[in-house]
């Protein structure tokens, strides 16, 4: 590995454990980089997932103060992303690499769509939610429409966490756009709650990775991974919250279609 490589592995570790912290989507900054580097998606996936979990644990601790009064509901979502999780992970290495190479653009696609309309998307749910829980405090209580928004926040964080362990890109957007529209709580707050869930989500499925798929680890990637999203999951929780969002939004989406572009070209066989 070159210098060269050394040092953009690094900065991309590094502006993806900041925008973790901040809003999600970290995975499509890494991922293009190793892509472009010439790294197999399954691999660039596998080694990405294990080294952001150092990033996730920085952007977690940084947010530790919205999380304070949120352990109850931490107690009933953490299930659902372990499960989810592992059941991402166990997909990911059972598959063959050549289902994942062909399910993969299609998953970034997907996530850059996210990334895009997740404004207009966050503020659909939130209407869609309050009209639902409304007409189920009106017709049963407000006791029936709180088990509603609690069964269907499960179910959210658990199929997210599925995605999460197949494949990481995007599901803090989808956490924030989901659990921002269900739960009563500033966004701040929900943000704390999405980084623990992410972070619990990356745990799992790193571990089964280190487990089951050994051979697809390059550990050098890893560490530089894991040494620079630290920081940036640090510097993300401090300072993140100030970056423009249409900013990232859009780099997101330059290094996402970069990806895109480069596993499409391999798979046809253009270099």
């Amino acid at each position: 590995m070159s210098w060269l490589d050394v040092s953009l592995i690094l900065l991309a570790g590094l502006w993806a454990g900041t925008i973790n912290a901040v809003v999600g989507s970290g995975t499509l900054v890494t991922f293009p980089v190793l892509v472009a580097l010439g790294y197999s998606p399954l691999a660039a996936t596998v080694s990405n997932g294990i080294g952001l979990v150092a990033g996730g644990v920085s952007g977690a601790w940084g947010y530790r103060r919205e999380l304070r009064g949120q352990g109850r509901r931490l107690a009933m979502l953490l299930p659902a992303s372990i499960i989810g999780g592992a059941l991402g992970a166990v997909l990911l290495l059972q598959l063959p690499e050549s289902s994942f190479e062909t399910i993969v653009p299609v998953l970034l696609v997907i996530a850059l769509v996210l990334v895009v309309v997740q404004p207009r998307l966050q503020a659909r749910l939130r209407r869609r939610a309050e009209a639902r829980a409304a007409a189920l405090g009106a017709e049963g209580g407000p006791v029936r429409a709180s088990r509603w928004l609690l069964g269907t926040t499960m179910l959210a964080t658990f199929l997210i966490g599925v995605y999460g362990g197949y494949f990481t890109a995007a599901q803090g957007v989808m956490l924030v756009a989901v659990l921002g529209s269900l739960l009563d709580e500033t966004l701040q707050r929900v943000n704390g709650l999405k980084n623990v869930l992410t972070l619990v989500v990356n745990v799992v499925s790193a571990a089964f990775y280190i487990v089951f798929g050994y051979d697809q680890i390059d550990w050098l990637v890893v560490a530089l991974i894991a040494a620079s999203s630290l920081v940036g999951g640090a510097v993300g929780a401090r300072y993140g919250r100030r970056l423009p969002p249409n900013a990232l939004r859009a780099a997101i989406v330059v290094l996402g279609l970069v990806a895109l572009t480069r596993i499409l070209g391999s798979q046809a066989g253009w270099w």
